[in-house]
Order: C-alpha cells, then structure tokens, then sequence
C-alpha cells in the first residue's frame, strides 16, 4: 500500500472510531447508505461497491465495518422489521382494550403509508423473492418477522370475538400483503387505496354472530 493509501485507511479507521462531532461514523453511513439503495433498488441489484461509493467511503472500509454483505442485508432487514413493530405497537396502543378498532387503525395507517408517493412496497417481503437460500440469514429475518406478524392478527382476532380468529387472522395478514404488492403493481389508486373499507367489511363479517348474540345467531 502507498503512503497515501496508508494515510487514508488510517482516517477511515480514527472516523469509525471516532467520528467528527455532528458528522456520522463511516459504519452508519454504510448502513444508512445501503437501507436506501436496497429498498429503492432491490438487494440484488446493490453490490457492495455502490454502496461503499455512494457512502462516500472504500470497500475496505466496508468490509471493515462489515463481516459480507449477507450481514448488511440482515441487518437492514432487522431494522426494517424494527419500524413496522414500532409502528404497530404504537398505532394499538391508542386504542388500548378497543380490538376492533385497534385492527382498523392497522389498515388505515397502511393504506396512508403504501399509498404514499415513496412506497416501494414491504421491504421485507420483496427481499423473501430475492433471498431464494432458506439459511440465509436476512431470510431468516423475514421469515421470524411474518410468523409474529400472523401471530399477531390472530391475536387481535381472538380479542375482537371473531367466529373463526385463525382464519379472520390470516384473511387480515393476506389483505394486508397484498396491500403492500398492489402499491407496486396497480399505485397508490389500486386496491390498497380502499384496503381500510374492505378491512371493516372483513371484521363486520366474522364477526357477525358475536356482536347478534346467542339468542339472535340462532
């Protein structure tokens, strides 16, 4: 390695380790750099030396920042996962000890976000169609992530007193999936534009029966 070559690795290094005040360390600008190149791009179609260039940084300083670029995608994946959990959390809690309304909420504030005019759809589920390796570790993610997912709605499900909460559970995990593809196929003004309505509509009918009462259902 030249003298110069030497000089800048070794500011790499003292800024990963301690970065200028108000600037961001070379590993977060990595990270932050890759998060938006994967969901506008895709993970495939991002190799590691766009990501380093854009960044502003090496592929040295990548790869000293991170083991491959598999653990970046885990990693983008787990943070990806960790905003719609924030979101979810949040959104229920408002309307605490209310299921109903707690899984109406859930659909209109998808219906605001993947009809928003920089929606590329679920992040983790379009990684599932790139990441065929069933050990891959960002698949993993994914696959974690959609299993709470479906656990979840089942839950609310079961709280709301549907007749059949499993299948009112996925009916509602499929609705919302499918929210997220028709943005990228159909825009903002396809089916996910009424996925609000058509999640009453599926609430209203498992429902039905529980809010009758035993003596009308008969």
């Amino acid at each position: 390695m030249t003298t110069s070559g030497r000089r800048s690795a070794a500011l790499e290094t003292a800024e990963s380790v301690a970065p200028v005040p108000g600037k961001p360390r070379v590993r977060d600008r990595i990270f932050e750099t890759a998060c938006d190149l994967f969901y506008q791009h895709g993970i495939r179609d991002v190799g590691v030396d766009q990501i380093a260039t854009e960044a502003g940084t090496n592929k040295m300083s990548f790869y000293r920042s991170f083991a491959s670029k598999d653990e970046l995608i885990a990693k983008y994946l787990e943070q990806k996962a960790s905003e719609l959990w924030k979101w979810w959390d949040e959104t229920v809690r408002l309307h605490s000890g209310d299921p109903r309304r707690q899984i109406l909420a859930l659909f209109e504030g998808i219906a605001k976000i993947v009809c928003s005019s920089t929606s590329r759809g679920c992040a983790l589920a379009n990684a599932a169609l790139e990441l065929a390796e069933e050990d891959h570790p960002g698949r993993r993610v994914v696959l974690a992530k959609k299993r709470e997912m479906r656990r979840r709605f089942r839950e609310l499900a079961v709280a709301a007193g549907a007749d059949n909460p499993e299948e009112l559970g996925d009916a509602l995990m499929l609705l919302m999936e499918g929210a997220y593809l028709s943005r990228l196929t159909l825009s903002s003004q396809g089916p996910a534009h009424h996925v609000g309505p058509i999640a009453l509509r599926l609430l209203e009918s498992y429902t039905l029966s529980n809010r009758r009462g035993p003596d009308k259902a008969r």
